[in-house]
């Protein structure tokens, strides 16, 4: 039997996660005493030192490091035999567990489910929650992938998996017979209805409006594709956003998409961690989508 006692690199683990030991040791209800003293024996141990102090705060060594990834790997199967031994060792029975950025177009999520929907046989949960939420959920095995338009790349504690899912071009859209022209210019003294300055989409809008000298009247700005979709439907204003948010207006004649903005487009991402296994229903659906 090796010197490596993995309780000790269980409490290492949570600390090396929050780098805060009184915070650490509260939630998981022991002292930080009793806390300090365990990393002290793993150190010991090993004979390697994992922290040093840095004022009140504890920072990784380069060992500290090192231990952190294989800690990663080791606690994150853990978690993942876990599940499976939860659901009966069934997993291509239970449900595929998707999550969904809230602030994300619910005709694309939609679209991605489309085989899902179309086969009696499909088990499948939506989680909608922040960006931050949705990862701390798939890094902990509580959703098997995650849609998103906010890519994510690995770092030394989680090696994400981002994958381009598609790109859709962004149009100026808004209701019937509200403007025309092939370029920007052609729409100026109207009123806008955009997504924050923060996100991509407004970004590129507004260095498109300063290249043709346009000055929007904005009215309102939503970061919701959902909020966008009706304020565009009810406002009077334009907007612009991706054609597949607001296909059912567009089919029926509520609304009119005016201008393909150029090289400009919205990304969607799909998310996944390394996994010795798979959710069943999963590759079927990338394969299905692509």
């Amino acid at each position: 039997m090796g010197r490596l006692n993995y309780h000790h690199l269980y409490y290492f683990w949570q600390v090396a996660r929050g780098a805060n030991l009184t915070e650490t040791a509260q939630r998981l209800h022991v002292s930080q005493s009793a806390l300090s003293a365990q990393i002290k024996q793993l150190e010991q141990s090993m004979q390697v030192q994992l922290f040093q102090r840095q004022g009140r705060r504890l920072v990784l060594t380069d060992s500290g490091y090192q231990t952190l990834k294989y800690a990663e790997d080791i606690f994150s199967r853990g978690q993942e035999l876990e599940q499976l031994l939860l659901n009966g060792m069934q997993s291509q029975h239970s449900p595929l567990r998707i999550g969904t950025l809230a602030t994300m177009s619910r005709n694309f999520i939609e679209s991605f489910i489309a085989p899902l929907l179309g086969n009696p046989a499909s088990r499948y949960s939506l989680f909608s929650m922040t960006q931050t939420a949705l990862l701390n959920a798939l890094a902990a095995h509580q959703l098997d992938l995650v849609l998103s338009n906010i890519a994510v790349q690995g770092n030394d504690s989680q090696l994400w998996q981002c994958r381009l899912l598609a790109r859709q071009p962004v149009a100026v859209i808004g209701p019937p017979n509200k403007a025309a022209g092939s370029a920007l210019p052609a729409y100026q003294q109207q009123r806008w209805v955009l997504p924050p300055v923060q996100s991509p989409v407004r970004t590129a809008f507004d260095a498109l409006a300063a290249q043709y000298q346009l000055q929007p009247e904005v009215i309102a700005e939503a970061d919701d594709m959902a909020m966008l979709r009706l304020l565009a439907r009810d406002s009077g204003a334009l907007t612009v956003m991706p054609a597949v948010v607001v296909k059912d207006e567009l089919n029926s004649g509520r609304l009119q998409q005016y201008l393909t903005l150029p090289e400009v487009h919205e990304n969607f991402y799909i998310i996944t961690t390394q996994r010795e296994l798979v959710h069943p229903q999963l590759q079927h659906l990338l394969h299905a989508f692509s």
